[in-house]
């Protein structure tokens, strides 16, 4: 499928309005499907150069809603709706509205494009400089510390053990 610029699209319809060609004969000459062409025209009728212009956006959940309402309440198509809504692709509503049905209104929700930030994480030093004095600090302290010299007591008693207790060596 080939991209068209703006100005092809402007030109088609403009071609169109001074009734110069046929739908068909246009789409035929600049290599579009006549429905793509139908739907330029019918963007430009309800929103003028602006439908034409690029917009990378992101829908919210209630516009989804108010889309797919409208849909049902008027029994509009998905063309007709992308047209007065200016959303680029009736593929998007096409999309939205089977997501709705098989998955519920959480699908409509919208996800964070792109990799993940990195969390960078804070030192050790920030953490204790932060919370430094605190009670619970300090007991934490304590109870290392404590455990610390219990390790070094039953360390010091297995070492004067082995030096108490000669050891013997049979000589043949």
């Amino acid at each position: 499928m080939s991209k068209f610029t703006v100005e092809h699209k402007i030109d088609a319809v403009d071609r169109y309005q001074k009734q110069l060609e046929s739908v068909d004969k246009i789409a035929r000459s600049i290599g579009a499907n006549k429905e793509v062409v139908r739907m330029w025209i019918k963007q430009y009728e309800y929103h003028g150069l602006v439908a034409f212009e690029k917009s990378y956006t992101s829908y919210t959940t209630q516009f989804k809603m108010d889309v797919l309402h409208y849909m049902n309440e008027n029994g509009a198509s998905p063309n007709e709706a992308a047209v007065i809504f200016n959303i680029s692709s009736p593929a998007l509503i096409r999309k939205w509205r089977i997501q709705l049905s098989t998955i519920g209104i959480d699908a409509l929700f919208s996800k964070k494009k792109g990799r993940p930030s990195m969390i960078k994480k804070p030192t050790k030093q920030v953490i204790q400089a932060s919370v430094e004095g605190s009670v619970e600090v300090l007991e934490a302290r304590i109870k290392q510390l404590e455990m610390e010299n219990e390790y070094l007591k039953k360390l010091n008693a297995l070492v004067q053990n082995k030096e108490k207790s000669p050891t013997k060596t049979k000589r043949k």
